[in-house]
Formats: C-alpha cells, sequence, structure tokens
C-alpha cells in the first residue's frame, strides 16, 4: 500500500493514476474496471453524459454498450449509488433478488453476464456537492464466484475502499478531460480574462483584437461547454479543473522567454 500511495502523491498524470488504481485493484481479484465521476448532476439524473468522466480498463465493446449505449443507467447499481451514495455494495445483495429489480435493471444483469461480467463489487465515493457523483464498478477477475470476492472482501474491503476513495481524490484534483470539445487557446484566454473580473472591452485591449471577435470567443467556448452563459461556462471549467492550466509544451515555452 505504502508504494502505492507514494506513487500517487507524486504523478500529474491521469493515466499514471488510472494505471496505478488498475494494478492496485489486480492484486485484490479486481481485474476489469470503470471508474465514472460527474460533478453536473440532475435532481433525475447524472446530467449530460459529456460533461462526465469515465475511465475503464474494460473490452471496449462492452464499455461501448454499457457506457455510450447508458446501459448503466438502468443497471440496479447505479440506483444503489443514488440512494447511499458512499459505501459498497456487493452485486450478489442485488442479483440475487429478482424481486426487487425492474425489467431494465435485470436486461442490465443478463447483458452483463453474457459479457462475462459475473462477480463483483461497487463502491460509491462521498462526495461534497448533490450535484457530484463517484463511483468504482470492480469486476472480479474471470473464474472468481461472488462467494470468493465478498471472501476477499471480509479481509481486505476497508482497505479497497480507501484505495478507490484515495484515487478518486487525486483524479477529481486533476484537470477532467471529457467528451466535449476542447476549446482554442484563444477561446480559453478570453473565458480566463473573463474569470478574473475583466469586461469584453477589457479582454480585447489585453489579447490585442476587437470586441467582436472576443464575443466570438466567447460564444463558440458557451457552444463547446454546452452552457447558456459565459459565467456558466466559467463556473464548468472550474469544476473541471481546467481553468489556468497550461501544457508542459507552454510552460517550458514561458519559462526560456522569463525576463
Amino acid at each position: 500500500m505504502l508504494e502505492f500511495l507514494d506513487q500517487l502523491v507524486r504523478t500529474n498524470s491521469l493515466q499514471h493514476v488510472w494505471h496505478l488504481h488498475c494494478v492496485a485493484m489486480r492484486s485484490y481479484g479486481f481485474d476489469r474496471l470503470i471508474y465514472g465521476y460527474t460533478k453536473f448532476a440532475t435532481p433525475n439524473g447524472i446530467g449530460e453524459l459529456e460533461d462526465a468522466l469515465f475511465l475503464t480498463n474494460h473490452d471496449p465493446d462492452y464499455f461501448n454498450d454499457f457506457i455510450n449505449g447508458r446501459m448503466f443507467l438502468h443497471a440496479p447499481l447505479t440506483r444503489w449509488v443514488r440512494d447511499n451514495q458512499s459505501g459498497s455494495c456487493s452485486w450478489g445483495t442485488l442479483w440475487t433478488r429478482p424481486d426487487t429489480l425492474t425489467a431494465e435493471e435485470l436486461d442490465v444483469i443478463a447483458f452483463n453476464r453474457q459479457m462475462g461480467v459475473t462477480a463483483g463489487y461497487t463502491v460509491a465515493i462521498p462526495t461534497s456537492s448533490p450535484k457530484s457523483y463517484a463511483l468504482f464498478a470492480l469486476t472480479g477477475a474471470r473464474g472468481k464466484s461472488q462467494a470468493d470476492l465478498d471472501a476477499i472482501w471480509e479481509d481486505h474491503g476497508r482497505e479497497v475502499e480507501i484505495i478507490c476513495n484515495l484515487t478518486h481524490l487525486k483524479l477529481s484534483s486533476l484537470p477532467i478531460e471529457t467528451k466535449r470539445t476542447k476549446l482554442s487557446k484563444r477561446q480559453m484566454e478570453a473565458l480566463e480574462w473573463v474569470a478574473d473580473g475583466k469586461s469584453n472591452q477589457d479582454v480585447a485591449t489585453i489579447m490585442g483584437v476587437s470586441v467582436p471577435t472576443i464575443e466570438k470567443h466567447l460564444r463558440l467556448a458557451r457552444e463547446k461547454l454546452g452552457a447558456e452563459t459565459t459565467p456558466q461556462a466559467v463556473a464548468k471549467l472550474t469544476f473541471l479543473n481546467q481553468m489556468y492550466v497550461r501544457s508542459d509544451a507552454e510552460m517550458l515555452f514561458l519559462n526560456e522567454n522569463k525576463g
């Protein structure tokens, strides 16, 4: 665990964090994972799928049907996460009680079993906002039954939950990439100046362009982010930790040109 924590603290790469987590979970018997996180949930759902972050090491065909096909919205464990918002749940707890499941939930379970996703645990991560949901779906390695995983959880479940929570905290502190189209550098720059309290005229002067050009940058930024207003666009980028973030190449350029 100490080696995992040391690497987790040191890395600033989302991909490396995910790799570390997959390796750690594999050591406990979970070899296929899904991580889902959104800060834009609504009272009746998770919000726009384009604003959520999903990470997985599942087969692409399975992931495409389950996530991109929105099948997960009808999964019994998704309902469990909405109802509980923290803790962990054995899939056997819900999957073996068909009288408590809807027809859609039974269809999801049948699909999972068909795809070799037969046993596992779901961990719900506590968040500070009612608009935020985060979870890990941990699928047991092929050949492991739910009883096998329940025995593992009895001995190591607390450790697994802690690792999941720490991984989430690290992931949520990094710039979150969603399926939204990325902003151009000029669109991002205009939004950052607006976030600093500058007027469109101020931003036009600073960036050396006309006010209509700034208005165009902001309009395109709003469209790409699915935001109705510029303040909403700024808030969305802030929630995603994308404000004032520079690429390695940009930082190298700035450092080389100091003074």
